[in-house]
């Protein structure tokens, strides 16, 4: 049997979260509902010795429905039945994805913040859930591995002794709230996200900025103060003059960035919905990373 990637530690943290947050695993099913969704309950054994209760489906109705408290919320964790954590992962994802399904959890904003807070988690074992389709207002997700895939929790968008960073914090906080959610608030965010990193470098480096200024003007500002352009390669003038050409479509990209806001994002009070899709909103997001963290490098180096 191969390793499960997703460890007892992982598991542990999401069932902590599930246990503290307001979000019952079984949604607005009853408990034997929810988990005849994965398992065959009357091929499991009952821990009731009486013999009205002979299999897990009556069970677990008896205690967690007939008499509701006689075991807390939470006992389906610790059920050597299902063994949820060792279970292999295959399993345990879909555990997780029938919590989150239309048809067990009806507020769709209730599922949307389950599944990012089991994202926060999942990614460190190189896996998300990602929304798979639609049905009404109702999301259907899927597990997918993340490889190549960026996430706002692990990005560097400052040098460990600036303390003055609470507002790229807050940005960050946005963005792993709805880069998988809300694209058109994803893409907007990134650029808020690029311009607080410019002004913040600005400030600490004692460069005056003008604070209307557009996001291009304020990169090639801290572009500037920070010698990003001037980069070379020692001994190399082949090498150097390829580091530059990266560096000017970085500011290319900044460029877009902005655009891609403006044309798909939120705010300016659009008309008219957006087109933005998640893969547009990870598009615009993996940009971002390439633009904060070499900005938070250089600025490391300076």
């Amino acid at each position: 049997m191969p390793q499960n990637r997703i460890t007892v530690a992982m598991r542990t943290d999401i069932f902590d979260w599930l246990a503290l947050s307001s979000h019952h695993w079984a949604g607005d099913q009853e408990e034997p509902d929810f988990l005849s969704r994965l398992f065959d309950l009357r091929s499991l054994p009952s821990t009731d010795g009486r013999p009205q209760y002979p299999t897990a489906a009556e069970d677990i109705w008896q205690h967690r429905v007939n008499n509701r408290t006689d075991w807390d919320d939470n006992w389906v964790f610790g059920d050597s039945r299902f063994n949820l954590w060792h279970v292999d992962d295959g399993l345990f994802l879909q555990f997780l994805v029938q919590t989150v399904n239309p048809a067990v959890r009806r507020d769709p904003a209730a599922a949307a913040a389950m599944v990012q807070a089991y994202n926060d988690v999942l990614r460190r074992a190189g896996i998300e859930l990602a929304e798979d389709r639609r049905v009404g207002e109702g999301a259907y997700y899927r597990p997918q591995n993340t490889s190549g895939v960026n996430s706002p929790s692990a990005m560097v968008v400052a040098p460990p002794d600036v303390k003055n960073t609470d507002v790229l914090a807050a940005q960050l906080t946005r963005l792993r709230r709805d880069i998988d959610t809300d694209p058109a608030a994803a893409i907007a965010h990134c650029k808020e996200l690029i311009e607080s990193q410019c002004k913040l470098v600005l400030s600490e480096l004692g460069k005056p900025y003008d604070d209307r200024a557009e996001l291009p003007a304020l990169y090639r500002a801290a572009s500037e103060a920070l010698g990003i352009h001037a980069q070379s390669v020692s001994g190399d003038a082949r090498a150097s003059e390829a580091i530059r050409t990266v560096l000017r479509s970085l500011a290319s990209v900044v460029q877009n960035v902005s655009a891609a806001r403006n044309a798909m994002g939120t705010g300016h009070g659009r008309g008219t919905a957006s087109p933005a899709e998640r893969r547009h909103a990870r598009l615009v997001f993996n940009a971002t990373v390439a633009i904060t963290e070499f900005v938070a490098d250089t600025w490391s180096a300076h």
